[in-house]
């Protein structure tokens, strides 16, 4: 009989595996349903305005992640807007899952809030990822602020800095708007560096209108000394395994280490080992710029870019998928934006609710998952 093979490369475009024994109506009849029951079957509900912190407002959410104690959620805020720089507001706030403030602390040290992590000590780390020529990082340079990565305690503590402040390289101690950065069970420490990457138009400037950072993967171990760097500096972008092109986040699977990186600029996921070796890659993510996991099997997938210049023929969204298949079981799609990049952030908690953050859109956006997923 026949089976149902998942997402072709773009949102409506179904596979459909053969054998034999199945006629083309009945292949035709199930591909049908399958595509009327994915396009009207979104199992989330969208509600805006869902965080109540008292006297400011969300500006771009560039990071949201549950605490390990699954009763508390951590967002990465640029301050109400989208920059820290020129701000006395803390970018790192924690709140109960009803949205009220608990705690928030890090103004004054992080000019560009964007790649977020927590690890199972409770601990938060901060890239500030900006890349050299952008004009978003350039209020933060002026301060000798950016390319820089942090850990701090769940109290506000500064554990650990990784990078030069306001300094760009692409050497073992300096990064160039570093994106993404998990930790491992072991304690290493990986990092994604750096912003914007290529994607570059007739000018050899890339959207924002800077030559864009690294395209690295970097990894240090848990007392942030430096071990490997896979890929190079501005104008390194490549397109075989462990080449990058503005790899614009990273997420790790604690179930077995392995990492997922958002190569945004080659329109793929990358999948390695826990050691950094390549095991796959996959195109069915559109123009992926955030990745989350959660505790269920399930990989969740922003592309808040994909247009006609871009990336055609793809819509924006978030795509539901099997981690372990890479199978996309939901799309989600991109709430309007008025300019810029739409969802680019995202998070899931312990009951499969989704947290979004946009470049172009301020606020947190929640997708409150209302059936389960199939």
């Amino acid at each position: 009989m026949g089976q149902l093979c998942g997402y072709g490369r773009k949102r409506r475009s179904w596979r459909v595996c053969r054998r034999s024994g199945l006629g083309l109506a009945m292949l035709s009849l199930l591909a049908a349903a399958a595509l009327n029951a994915q396009s009207s079957g979104n199992p989330y509900h969208v509600i805006y305005n869902w965080d109540k912190l008292q006297g400011r407002k969300i500006g771009v959410a560039s990071g949201i992640r549950m605490d390990p104690d699954g009763r508390h959620l951590w967002i990465l805020d640029r301050c109400g807007a989208n920059g820290c720089a020129d701000s006395d507001l803390d970018p790192i706030i924690e709140v109960d899952l009803d949205g009220k403030l608990v705690k928030s602390f890090g103004k004054g040290l992080i000019a560009f809030p964007h790649g977020f992590f927590i690890d199972k000590q409770r601990n938060i780390w901060v890239t500030d990822g900006a890349p050299a020529g952008d004009p978003r990082g350039e209020a933060g340079f002026k301060k000798h602020m950016g390319h820089q990565v942090f850990k701090f305690s769940p109290e506000g503590k500064v554990l650990m800095t990784l990078g030069q402040a306001g300094v760009s390289g692409a050497d073992e101690t300096h990064f160039n708007g570093p994106t993404g950065v998990v930790v491992a069970e072991n304690g290493d420490i990986w990092i994604t560096d750096g912003h914007g990457g290529a994607q570059r138009g007739p000018n050899k400037e890339n959207m924002f209108g800077s030559r864009g950072g690294n395209n690295r993967l970097v990894r240090f171990n848990q007392e942030g000394k430096f071990l490997k760097a896979w890929g190079g500096g501005i104008g390194s972008e490549g397109y075989g395994p462990l080449q990058f092109n503005d790899p614009h986040g990273i997420e790790i699977d604690p179930s077995d280490g392995r990492l997922y990186i958002a190569d945004r600029g080659n329109n793929r996921v990358q999948v390695l080992d826990k050691d950094g070796n390549f095991i796959t890659q996959w195109t069915q993510f559109g123009k992926p710029s955030a990745i989350a996991i959660d505790n269920r099997g399930n990989i969740y997938v922003a592309d808040g870019m994909s247009d006609a210049h871009w990336n055609p023929g793809w819509e924006r969204g978030i795509r539901v998928a099997d981690i372990k298949t890479g199978w996309v079981k939901a799309f989600i799609p991109d709430e309007e934006v008025t300019q810029g990049a739409g969802t680019e952030f995202l998070g899931v908690d312990l009951k499969g609710n989704i947290y979004s953050g946009a470049s172009g859109r301020p606020g947190l956006v929640v997708h409150q998952l209302f059936r389960p997923l199939y």
